[in-house]
């Protein structure tokens, strides 16, 4: 069956990951785009745990301050400059950040079980997953800090 391009173009609009993989996905579920999504996710953990071994030696700090009363400093790692650089992974860097506020968790592992403030039906270690399938690199928060007075 062949799949259209704006089927594939959708599909690539909604999970940001390259028009091949879209395409694959697409052709694996006979079309069905949420059966592509279900395909691209389980993709996605076979990728984040394959990428997992990989040093990550390139990265960014970013901060979030919200109302002068909660600040936050978040170490975000990649493997490469290039994705450090990328607009993308900056903001992903300052929504992790905006999670932290918000969630105020004790450590790394409360932090990636907690829910998506923006999509509360994902899980922060799902959304790093897509992340790491978007990007194609090994990204791992590596520490934060909140502050609050």
């Amino acid at each position: 069956m062949p799949i259209s391009a704006d089927l594939i173009q959708k599909l690539r609009t909604e999970t940001g990951v390259s028009v091949m993989a879209c395409k694959r996905a697409l052709e694996r579920a006979e079309g069905d785009l949420a059966k592509a999504l279900e395909y691209l996710k389980e993709e996605g953990a076979l990728l984040a745990s394959k990428k997992s071994s990989r040093e990550t030696k390139a990265g960014i700090i970013s901060s979030y301050v919200h109302g002068g009363k909660i600040g936050v400093l978040v170490e975000l790692k990649c493997e490469t400059d290039f994705v450090a650089r990328n607009p993308e992974f900056q903001n992903f860097a300052r929504e992790i950040a905006m999670q932290i506020a918000a969630v105020n968790p004790v450590d790394l592992s409360e932090l990636l079980e907690s829910l998506y403030i923006r999509k509360s039906d994902v899980k922060v270690s799902e959304w790093l997953r897509e992340m790491i399938q978007k990007f194609g690199e090994n990204i791992e928060i590596a520490r934060f800090y909140r502050l609050e007075l």
